[in-house]
């Protein structure tokens, strides 16, 4: 298929967690992204009694809302089927109940309509997300983290990701998230971490940054959480809790910045005299703590700075959408029997050469 010429206007839908998101975005010729429209229908109250993500839950609420989603992304875009020039859905990885729903609901479209079709990485969609806001040239260094992802990759483009470092057992956002529930903190327990603490010593409970110092740049948080999991049972009063909520949040950026430190050296090494990015993405993004730790120490190795605005930190169908334009600008559709991946990593040499999932154990999703 010969590239598609541009600016492309694509309708992006994403299912693969808890959130039901479509979106409409336009990428301009000059590479520029405008967001027509962006809805996103969340789980929260739905999930809330279970304290996390319950699949056969999340499958039933994608399949009730998905057409109302995408009739409201389309309205609010004020955008008509004949403007559309593509259709981005996400494939994997993710939960492959939900991910089946927003891919069949492409490939309708797509179908009905005489469009081509898209199918996009959920993680590809985080790695360019930062280009919602700004634009962000390639190749830049990412560090994308969020509840179920921590890895550290070299961004070339779409396709072109080289995978530098993974969790080895837990991602960050999960242990925001385990570490929230111990606390009595409610669901989703990243957020609720990081507001409880405000004003807390980050000082008082010392806490194992595992890896801290080592070779490579892989990440570890299970022991992390384990060791918060047993000073949370012990606790009495409020200030406690603060404090420990604050020695999470230290522990979990300062190892974030310790492995990305460690590949800054060698991607400067790899592209002299050019332009130095790194960006950050994914739902801990968000987390201010965290943005102002790795704001910091790309400063001090003389990256520029990049982390989505914060309402395309978390899923949502923009990203997917401009992942999609991308692809579609090079040529890269996908066919009807584009199936849904429950794993789906980005680096798939990587992957295949140093795999951290071993099928038949529990792991991280990439």
């Amino acid at each position: 298929m010969r590239p598609q010429p541009i600016p492309l206007t694509l309708l992006g839908i994403e299912t693969s967690c808890d959130e039901t998101a479509a979106a409409v975005v336009r990428r301009e010729t000059d590479g520029c992204v405008t967001v027509l429209s962006s809805v996103v229908a969340t789980q929260f109250e739905a999930h809330k009694p279970f304290g996390g993500v319950v699949p056969e839950i999340a499958a039933r609420a994608h399949v009730e809302r998905i057409d109302t989603v995408i009739a409201e992304a389309m309205a609010k875009a004020d955008t008509g089927w004949d403007d559309l020039d593509g259709v981005a859905a996400t494939a994997g990885p993710g939960l492959v109940g939900g991910v089946m729903v927003g891919l069949s609901a492409g490939k309708a479209i797509a179908l009905a309509r005489g469009l081509p079709l898209v199918v996009v990485n959920h993680l590809e969609g985080h790695a360019v997300s930062a280009r919602l806001g700004a634009p962000v040239a390639y190749p830049f260094l990412l560090l994308l983290v969020s509840g179920g992802h921590c890895q550290i990759l070299e961004v070339a483009g779409v396709g072109r990701c080289r995978r530098l470092g993974s969790t080895i057992d837990d991602a960050a956002g999960e242990a925001f998230d385990k570490i929230a529930k111990t606390l009595g903190l409610p669901y989703p327990g990243g957020p609720a971490l990081e507001k409880l603490a405000r004003g807390g010593d980050p000082s008082r409970y010392p806490l194992p940054r595992a890896l801290l110092g080592r070779e490579g740049a892989d990440f570890s948080f299970s022991g992390l959480k384990t060791a918060a999991a047993r000073i949370a049972d012990t606790l009495t009063d409020d200030d406690q809790r603060r404090d420990l909520a604050a020695a999470v949040q230290a522990a979990i950026a300062r190892q974030l910045a310790d492995r990305c430190e460690r590949t800054m050296a060698a991607f400067a090494d790899a592209h002299p005299g050019e332009g130095l990015r790194f960006v950050v993405a994914g739902g801990v993004a968000a987390n201010g703590e965290v943005r102002r730790v790795l704001s910091g120490l790309a400063a001090t190795h003389g990256f520029d700075f990049f982390a989505p605005p914060l309402a395309y930190c978390t899923d949502n169908a923009a990203m997917i959408a401009l992942a999609g334009a991308e692809r579609l600008a090079e040529g890269l559709a996908s066919g009807l029997d584009a199936v849904a991946r429950p794993r789906w990593p980005l680096d798939e040499a990587a992957a295949l050469a140093n795999p951290t999932h071993i099928p038949g154990r529990k792991g991280a999703k990439a």
